[in-house]
């Protein structure tokens, strides 16, 4: 008969097998995943930690492996996760006992092929017997911290050259650090009682977010009645950086998940933001919260290419504009970890080029004196100062409006730069341009 601990890592298995082997984004595989079995509240835990821990550690397992493995090639796809699943619960949790490990993996080894038991028992045994090698033996720095951190060596390199090597090093340290809970409070003379009520701390950053180690706040009567909404901290600069009255028509060029949107839309009394995405099934989303939170009378929602939209809107038809452009999302991989098995350098210069037809699109249809906030969820300088500067450098008519934010470490050049290591939030990016009068 099956354990619960044995049908959360077959879980687990099947989950990564969709990450790894398909293609599929973790986060939306694992929750879909969750959502439809019938496991416990800790066996769930076990599944999530299992598939991210193996994601964000996948680089380091994978060197470790091909010290036992003479040629993974010759593997079943679904063999080698397995171990490289099991090798991250031996290496990394201590709470699960190293012989529950290996019995488990070769009972799901051989209700999945015949005999595959015994080299899944011989391999993991071997392991505990003679230890794993010492990273710490590879000579070339750039390789080590590629290893040791599962990083890709091209982005190592970059994150050094940007940073420095005593900066970049304290941010990879970080992205094995749990992403904490956070969400936005949209009522703000109750956040003192709901920060009570969910037993969270205030964000360091956000004066809207409330923000604790861990939680499942989307359960909560606070969410369903629309009192919350699940959103990081860094993103939640976002729309104070507009600085609404509260009468304007505002865009927001890229959407969709439409935390921003809705941010902006509280923000508005008698004016509209109006939301574009590419996608209907996105603005649905979108359309679902604003509802949910009270504010859809206030979005107006429309399936458009936001490189487009000089084509579709008049001059002058926007008070005040968003571009919370498509990235690379190198900010994100403490939440998404897959990403950075799926990015490569030259991904920033295609992006640069998106994101700079966006920005020169949507000031064609900004009035005199109104302003553009730009943001991403990245860290490089490609898709950041570099789109700022050659956006200035093409449009004179536009002039760069500092940032202000009372905590000068996440202050650049004008722009809001914050690092994950910083707050162990997502990385995130925010700069403005105002049209001159």
């Amino acid at each position: 008969m099956e354990t619960n601990q044995q049908n959360a890592r077959r879980l687990a298995l099947m989950i990564l097998e969709k990450v790894f082997l398909e293609g599929g984004y973790s986060n939306i595989v694992l929750n879909q995943s969750l959502s439809q079995g019938n496991l416990s509240k800790i066996d769930k835990g076990l599944v999530t930690e299992i598939v991210y821990g193996t994601l964000s550690r996948k680089r380091t397992l994978d060197w470790y492996l091909s010290h036992f493995i003479e040629d993974r090639d010759k593997l079943d796809g679904w063999l080698y996760i397995l171990l490289e699943m099991s090798l991250y619960q031996l290496l990394y949790l201590d709470k699960v006992p190293n012989h529950a490990v290996v019995h488990e993996a070769a009972a799901i080894a051989k209700s999945r092929k015949l005999h595959s038991e015994r080299f899944v028992n011989a391999i993991l045994r071997r392991i505990l017997r003679e230890g794993v090698p010492d990273i710490e033996g590879i000579k070339r720095k750039h390789k080590r911290f590629s290893i040791q951190y599962s990083l890709p060596v091209w982005l190592v390199k970059k994150l050094v050259e940007v940073y420095g090597e005593e900066r970049a090093v304290k941010m990879f340290e970080s992205l094995f650090l749990k992403n904490k809970a956070s969400v936005r409070v949209t009522d703000l003379t109750k956040k003192d009682e709901l920060r009570e009520a969910i037993a969270a701390s205030n964000s360091e950053l956000a004066q809207t977010a409330l923000v604790k180690e861990q939680g499942y706040f989307a359960g909560t009567r606070f969410f369903k009645e629309g009192l919350l909404t699940i959103q990081d901290e860094s993103s939640q600069l976002v729309a104070p950086t507009l600085a609404i009255k509260g009468n304007e028509r505002i865009l927001d060029a890229c959407a969709a998940p439409g935390g921003k949107t809705t941010h902006i839309a509280s923000l508005l009394t008698r004016g509209t933001v109006t939301a574009l995405d590419l996608y209907e099934h996105k603005l649905n989303l979108i359309a679902e919260n604003a509802e949910r939170l009270g504010v859809l009378d206030r979005v107006n929602l429309q399936v458009l290419d936001a490189s487009r939209v000089h084509e579709v809107f008049p001059k002058n038809s926007f008070d005040k504009i968003l571009v919370d452009a498509p990235c690379s999302g190198i900010g994100l991989i403490r939440r998404k970890p897959d990403l950075k098995y799926n990015k490569e350098m030259g991904d920033f210069q295609s992006l640069q080029e998106i994101q700079l037809k966006i920005l020169n699109s949507v000031c064609q249809i900004l009035v005199k004196g109104g302003i553009i906030t730009y943001s991403t969820c990245t860290i490089v300088p490609e898709e950041n100062q570099e789109v700022v500067a050659k956006f200035l450098e093409a449009h004179p008519d536009f002039e760069q409006v500092p940032l202000s934010h009372e905590k000068t470490d996440i202050l650049v050049d004008g722009c809001i730069l914050i690092t994950p290591e910083l707050y162990q939030t997502d990385g995130f990016f925010i700069s403005q341009f105002r049209k001159k009068s």
